[in-house]
Parts: structure tokens; sequence; C-alpha cells
């Protein structure tokens, strides 16, 4: 049991932890999101709203003491096929530059994968951007194996 497992809390998002999220996300070491907690917050506090109000999708903080140290966001999709069972798609999996390699990590993954089987996912994954390596490393530790070659479109 590591330090995070006993005084890690982890809860849906709410509202006000757009800027904390903001701020976790735009530490990002691949410098690849224009993300910021600054300016105006009018188009996060609506996907916000979307997302809260989506029964497929879930938006958690890692919090201790109150400070928000950790963010993933999981979305649900049914599937046509096995068995028609959902799949848990996590994704925005970020822990504050200052609180890593505390297990928070693993805390919220463990979370995650336990939510996603009590729902009855036949499986989770994920998204992880190429140039993240200690996240890759800390996926596979995890038991995710890179099974499949993604492709995006921007639009």
């Amino acid at each position: 049991m590591t330090e995070a497992d006993t005084d890690l809390t982890i809860r849906l998002a709410r509202k006000g932890d757009v800027v904390a999220i903001l701020s976790l996300i735009s530490e990002d070491e691949s410098a690849l999101h224009a993300d910021r907690p600054d300016g105006d917050l009018t188009v996060y506090r609506h996907a916000f709203d979307e997302i809260s109000a989506d029964a497929r999708n879930e938006l958690f903080v890692a919090e201790r003491d109150g400070t928000v140290l950790g963010t993933f966001q999981v979305t649900y999709i049914p599937y046509i096929f096995d068995g028609g069972r959902e799949r848990a798609l996590i994704e925005t999996m970020f822990v504050a530059k200052s609180a890593r390699g505390q297990g928070i990590g693993g805390v919220m993954i463990g979370f995650v994968l336990e939510r996603a089987r009590d729902r009855g996912c036949i499986m989770a994954e994920l998204n992880s951007n190429k140039e993240r390596a200690d996240a890759h490393r800390f996926y596979e530790a995890a038991g995710f194996k890179c099974t499949h070659e993604g492709f995006k479109a921007l639009l």
C-alpha cells in the first residue's frame, strides 16, 4: 500500500475543478495541448456541462487535502460485437508533476478498472500521445498492452 492509497480521494469532478484540471493538462511534457487555465474558460465550462450531463461520460479528479493532483475522463462505449458489452475508454489522464512517483496514477488506474468491471465492461482502453514515453511505461506496468495502431484526423 502506498501513501496515496490512504489519503487520496477520487471523486467526480465539479465545475469548480475546471481550472485545476486545465493546470494539470498544461503541465504535459509533450506541449501538444494548447489548453491553459487562464483567459476565457467559457468553452471548458460548457464542455464540463456536456460531460456531466452524459450518462456515458465521467470526469474524475484525484485530490489530497483539497488539492487536485490528478484527473481522468472515462467514456463508456457500447459495441455491436463482444457480446454487445461496453468498453471503457480512458482519456485525459494526468498527474501533477509535483506529485508523480507517489502512486497516484496507480490508484487512479485501479479505480477506473474496478469501476469498468463493476459496470460490466469487457475491456478498458486508452490512448496516449506517442511522445509520452513515461506514461507508456506506466500503462504497460499497469497491465495495458499496445495492441493496435491508432489513427486520427483533425477536423
